[in-house]
Parts: C-alpha cells; structure tokens; sequence
C-alpha cells in the first residue's frame, strides 16, 4: 500500500510538472489599461521574456463570441512564436468581459475597427515597442475588422488574418450547412433550418425589433435581445470592396475542414481583390477554423482538454506556429500609397 501509495504520488509531482513546463511559454505577460477607445479596455502586453526592446507588436483581435484577452490561453502559443521573431502582442478582454465596461454586443464592426485603431494609437507611446514595426493579428469576424484598420494605416509592416469570411450573409449560411453535413443531417432537418435561417433574414430586412422577432422566429433556442440588436447592426458586413484598396503586406491562413468560413471563396476574393505582391496565402491541410488539428478542435472532447494541458502547442496544425513567426521576421514589402 505504501509502495502504491508513493507511486501514485510520484506520476502526480511528475504530471505536475510536465503540465507547469509545457505552459511555460517565452513571454512576459502584463495586464495593462488601454484608454482613448470608447470605453477603457483591459488588456493583457505579452513581451518577449528576454531584452529591453523596443519590440516590434502584433495587435489581436478576437472573432465572434466572449472572449478574455488570451481567449482562454489559446493565443499564449502564438504569442510565443511573435516573440521569438522580436515582437510583442497586444490583446484586450472584449467590452463586458471580465468586468470591463461596455458591452460587445453593442458593438458594429466599424465600432471594433475604431476600438483597435485606439489601442494602436496607445501601444505608439510605450517605450518598449517600436513603432515602425506594428502588425495585426486577426481570426474570423476580424476579417471584417482588420481591413479597415489597415486601409486607413498603411504605415502598419503587416495583417494576419486566419479564417477570414468575406460575406456576413454567405457565411452564415455555409456554417449552417457544413454543420448540417458533419454530423449527416438528413435532408428533411437541412430544409428545416434553411427556411429558419431564411425566416430570421427576412426578419432582418424588414429591421424587426426583437419583440418581432421573438413572435415570429423558429429559433430554438431564440436569441437574447443583445444578440438580435448584434446581428442586426453588422449582418450587411461585406469586407470586398474594402480589400483592393490595401497597401499593406497580408497573411492569409486558411484550415482546409472550416466548418465556419467557406475558404474557397474566401481565397478566390482575396487573390482577386489584393495585388498578389501584397499577399501570402496558404491552406493547412486537416485543420479547423482556428487552424487547429481538426479532430483536437473540440472543446467537449477528453483528448482535446488532455493536449491543451499538457502540449498546447501540439493543438495546432503543423506549420502553423512557425508560419507566424517567419512571416514577422520578413514580411513581404509595402506597396506606394499610390
């Protein structure tokens, strides 16, 4: 008993350990205050764990969702892999979360887009960070963001944008049914929720209130009234005719078995609309959305929890971490304002 005793004793110390230095990331984290946006953010600055700077920065910006400032831990990776390239990350609790002010249902995409433009102008007067040398970082719904950002400042080295949708209206749809198809829906169910989806967008044209649509939606369950005035206010986002006119060096990651964004046709608009010397693209094969492993990106599942534990680069997707930090390195040059 006492020999089993110890042993069980021993795989824990050991199992402890192993969990403390595989989340010993080469960073220095620091809760910071940003002010100047709407409402005052609170944020997390992640350094590279060795040297006085000034560092270079890559600003983050969430997707859709609550989200704190490393998105649970997920972003602790990335940033690493920005700072073994010299730079440090800029990242804020969305507005609501985590005690900071304001709302972010309340939010527009231009409303994000000006939130990150204060987090730049704040990030400017740090020390620690040079200023000639700024990037974005950006999943998801920040590809409705980002573009903005970038247009209005082409003096930023560079964009990452992963998983970007082009179209609010397509990509709902597309994830509607590429949901449907994983788990085999029959015909009948995908029918069902296409003339739901079709009910709310009418409901959408017409500008309904949420009482409205609270009488006439099939949705089970309905939306809050936040997520309704959300959808509402940015369902007409569309980020193409914002991409020709970017002067500045983009990433495009894309994982081959999104279930959220279509990336075929996220990838045809993008080598459309950017001047090919301005952009990278590249697809990672087996990957999600958020290019993780595809059969890892499950929050419910025991092995995803037992990797994002114990080897939480090993989350992702072959390459991908690297991708990040060789492109922070050398970035392809700015195109003239003209």
């Amino acid at each position: 008993m006492l020999i089993a005793t110890g042993c069980v004793a021993a795989l824990a110390v050991s199992a402890g350990a192993w969990v403390i230095a595989a989340n010993d990331f080469d960073i220095r984290e620091q809760r910071v205050t940003i002010t100047g946006a709407a409402q005052t953010l609170q944020g997390t600055l992640a350094l590279p764990k060795h040297g006085d700077g000034p560092f270079g920065l890559v600003v983050f910006v969430h997707g859709d969702g609550p989200a704190n400032a490393d998105r649970d831990g997920f972003y602790r990776p990335l940033w690493e892999s920005f700072a073994a390239a010299g730079y440090a990350s800029l990242a804020w609790d969305k507005p609501g979360i985590h005690g900071a002010a304001g709302n972010w249902l309340d939010q527009s995409m231009h409303d994000r887009a000006t939130e990150t433009e204060a987090a730049l102008d704040w990030a400017r007067k740090r020390p620690e960070i040079d200023v000639n040398r700024i990037g974005l970082w950006g999943i998801s719904q920040a590809g409705w963001v980002l573009p903005e950002v970038a247009v209005r400042h082409p003096e930023l080295r560079f964009m990452v944008l992963v998983g970007a949708a082009v179209n609010w209206m397509r990509q709902g749809e597309y994830n509607l049914r590429a949901e449907l198809r994983e788990r085999h829906a029959p015909e009948a169910e995908v029918a069902a929720e296409l003339r739901r989806r079709d009910n709310d967008l009418s409901l959408l044209r017409e500008g309904a209130n949420y009482d409205r649509y609270r009488s006439a939606t099939t949705d089970s369950p309905p939306m809050s009234e936040d997520r309704w005035w959300f959808v509402r206010q940015n369902y007409r986002a569309d980020v193409s005719e914002t991409l020709p006119r970017l002067r500045i060096p983009v990433l495009l990651l894309l994982g081959e078995r999104d279930l959220n964004v279509d990336v075929a046709e996220t990838e045809r608009v993008y080598r459309e609309s950017v001047p090919p010397d301005l952009l990278t693209v590249r697809t990672f094969p087996d990957a999600s959305h958020n290019i993780v492993k595809f059969d890892l990106d499950r929050p419910d599942g025991v092995r995803p929890f037992l990797v994002a534990v114990f080897a939480p680069r090993s989350l992702y997707a072959p390459g991908y971490l690297d991708a990040l930090r060789r492109y922070a390195e050398q970035p392809p040059n700015h195109r003239s304002a003209s």
